[in-house]
């Protein structure tokens, strides 16, 4: 109200140059007002579109390095196949992990672009609003200055005896309609704001709602990776267990074996002995000890044959 108060002020105060200049002043005005408009942009678009080329030039040269990844594990994953020892397989794993690191930052620079891209669109929409507002007091300068270039011209047709009389009521007239078309544009400006505001809110909520799917879609890929990891380690276990087992139970297999074959020998040794001899040789009978010690002292070799082999496993 106070700047609607100046122009009328302002409008009251210049007559007699209006007789001089006519209507010259609000054409440079309005030419003004538009050059400076087309040439200077707000500095908060200017680094809103910075930051999105910025984040665009870091994908460019992120999907470089994994492209190169990509590669790299690929030929390694060849290599791995064609010749299968355990520096290729270490090779190939060490390659794919490091393609997926740079996935990753991949999807990292993207989403920063999404990003970018939405406050880019947030900034538009700010500088629409501030180029509707400068455009709203432009058209109100605008029609103030045809308004004061009418009334020079209608002042020169009347006569001097009415000069003051004529501007003092030409001045209050003309303040109340620059009043009124300011409450017009207000209104104006007012709903253009309003649907700016309605249509930033609905980018902002798109943008949470599609942040909220990506961390749940990763926290869902994890959990889902970690549960995999666990029952791999878990039948690897299994499977060692199994392993060692079966190599303890053909160890002690292969003992009784052993066993028993030293007992059938030591039995036919004393078989074939003379039949004259069988009442001293019950002495030497009682010698069957030592094979069966030396099958003893077999059997903890074997026992531990078995250890080793359960270590192996």
């Amino acid at each position: 109200m106070s700047c609607l108060g100046d122009i009328v002020m302002a409008r009251g105060r210049k007559p007699a140059a209006a007789k001089k200049v006519a209507t010259k002043k609000p054409v440079a005005k309005k030419v003004t007002r538009k050059a400076s408009a087309k040439s200077v942009a707000p500095a908060f678009l200017t680094k809103a579109q910075d930051a999105l080329a910025k984040a665009e030039s870091n994908v460019v040269a992120v999907q470089k390095q994994l492209d190169a990844a990509q590669k790299k594990a690929a030929a390694a994953k060849a290599k791995a196949s064609k010749t299968p020892t355990a520096a290729s397989k270490r090779a190939a794993a060490s390659a794919t992990t490091a393609a997926k690191r740079v996935s990753v930052k991949v999807q990292a620079q993207k989403d920063k672009v999404r990003a970018a891209k939405t406050a880019l669109a947030a900034a538009s929409v700010k500088a629409s609003l501030a180029k509707a507002e400068d455009a709203m007091k432009g058209r109100v300068e605008e029609f103030k200055g045809s308004l004061q270039a009418k009334a020079s011209k209608d002042l020169e047709k009347a006569a001097k005896a009415f000069e003051a009389k004529w501007k003092k009521a030409r001045a209050k007239a003309d303040a109340n309609k620059v009043k009124a078309r300011a409450e017009k544009e207000k209104a104006k400006l007012k709903q253009v704001a309003k649907k700016a505001s309605t249509k930033a809110k609905a980018i902002e909520k798109a943008e949470a709602d599609r942040l909220k799917a990506v961390e749940k879609k990763a926290a869902n890929k994890a959990k889902a990776a970690a549960k995999q990891a666990a029952a791999k380690a878990k039948a690897a276990e299994k499977k060692a267990a199994a392993k060692a087992k079966a190599a303890e139970k053909k160890a002690a297999a292969k003992a009784k074996a052993a066993a028993k074959k030293a007992a059938a020998k030591a039995k036919a040794a004393a078989r074939k002995k003379p039949a004259a001899k069988k009442a001293v040789a019950k002495k030497p009978a009682a010698k069957k000890a030592p094979a069966k010690k030396a099958a003893a002292k077999r059997a903890p070799r074997k026992a531990a044959a078995k250890k080793t082999a359960a270590k192996k496993a």
